[in-house]
């Protein structure tokens, strides 16, 4: 099962997006090694048995490295020379507790640690992605190991309590853990994989969702996604008691046509990114910047009443306004108009507010550019 779980994700590797598959690769290889140190251990009689052991378990540990750095490469975390210490140092000293000592309960132990510091990382690191990651493959992934390594701690304890001697035979007193070790530890590479490429789905499918919504070019949401909140907030302020609250700004920058025509779209491109970095940053709580299109943008609020209205909107235009635009020598100061509409009455849509605010726009552009009107 474990070579076929690698076969299988080899199969699928140039499927995947190109920066999951140096993840998909680590994680392929340590299934393929962890198959390998179990091959060795099922046919351990017809080889020399301690050279074997140390063989065996030391491909089990590397592969559990493996995974760790698989984990470390999905979410983008530099390899670090700590991570492959403990399989190294395991192997060596297997090494010596198998052919020179012949420790059994001291190779246990050994082999138990390096599992479990393993593991364990491979679980501190699967919880610390909770905000970034809330996908439930990677909480089935974190409770795999956490079983495994329960287990592991648990095997280790009962070896200590039975009293391992250095003749200790795995076919002896305590066989019942030694059959059920291989089928505990060979949830890893079996149900780990199909945990792992279910991560890699969830996040494909993450990252189309995202596409959907956002701006390719400034990162804001997208026309799509602003009328999408834009319904639903109206909806709610029409439906809540008292009514009202809800509003938008229309954002327009000035004279963007002379950026593109002097400098050229590229450099129109970096302005908008400006724009909308300006913008965000003056955002507060709930309010919603998004890219209406070209170089018009639109910022939801919440609780907005007529009184404060002016206000927010020259919030968004002295960010703007006080920070230029800078890319490389040039420097080019920027300003936006802006049209604010509040709920009243007569709005029977959210278009009909934005269509308000897009008259206030209007008006900001006649009497000048660089302010803020408010509908009516």
């Amino acid at each position: 099962m474990m070579l076929a779980n690698g076969g299988v994700l080899g199969l699928m590797h140039k499927d995947l997006p190109q920066p999951m598959r140096p993840a998909a690769a680590s994680w392929r290889i340590a299934t393929l090694l962890f198959a390998g140190g179990s091959i060795l251990f099922a046919a351990q009689g017809l080889n020399p048995p301690g050279y074997t052991l140390v063989l065996a378990n030391g491909l089990v540990m590397f592969g559990l490295t493996g995974y760790l750095r698989a984990l470390r490469q999905f979410y983008g975390l530099q390899d670090q020379l700590w991570v492959v210490v403990p399989a190294v140092l395991g192997t060596l000293a297997l090494f010596w507790l198998t052919l020179v000592s012949a420790d059994a309960g001291g190779r246990i132990l050994v082999v138990s640690a390096v599992w479990s510091v393993l593991m364990v990382a491979s679980i501190v690191l699967l919880i610390s992605q909770e905000r970034r990651d809330g996908a439930r493959s990677r909480r089935v992934m974190a409770a795999l190991f956490t079983a495994v390594a329960v287990f592991v701690m648990f095997r280790a304890g009962y070896y200590i309590a039975l009293g391992v001697n250095p003749a200790f035979s795995v076919l002896g007193a305590g066989a019942w853990m030694n059959v059920a070790t291989p089928m505990v530890a060979a949830t890893l590479p079996v149900i780990g994989t199909t945990a792992f490429l279910l991560m890699c789905s969830e996040r494909i499918r993450r990252q189309w969702e995202r596409a959907a919504s956002t701006d390719y070019l400034t990162g804001l949401p997208n026309r799509r996604t602003l009328v999408e909140m834009g319904e639903q907030r109206f909806d709610h302020a029409r439906t809540s008691a008292p009514a009202g609250g809800f509003a938008l700004a229309v954002v327009d920058i000035d004279h963007f046509k002379r950026i593109n025509d002097e400098h050229g779209h590229e450099m129109g491109d970096v302005a908008l990114k400006h724009v909308a970095a300006r913008l965000q940053s003056a955002c507060r709580g709930a309010e919603l910047p998004a890219r209406q299109g070209g170089e018009e943008f639109v910022v939801l609020f919440d609780h907005l009443t007529p009184q404060n209205a002016h206000a927010a909107g020259e919030r968004l235009r002295n960010a703007v306004a006080q920070m230029p635009f800078v890319a490389g020598e040039l420097v080019l100061p920027l300003t936006v108009s802006i049209g604010v509409a509040v709920l009243v009455q007569g709005d029977t849509s959210f278009d009909s507010v934005l269509r308000r605010a897009d008259e206030a726009l209007y008006a900001a552009k006649a009497a000048g550019r660089n302010r803020v009107e408010v509908a009516a």
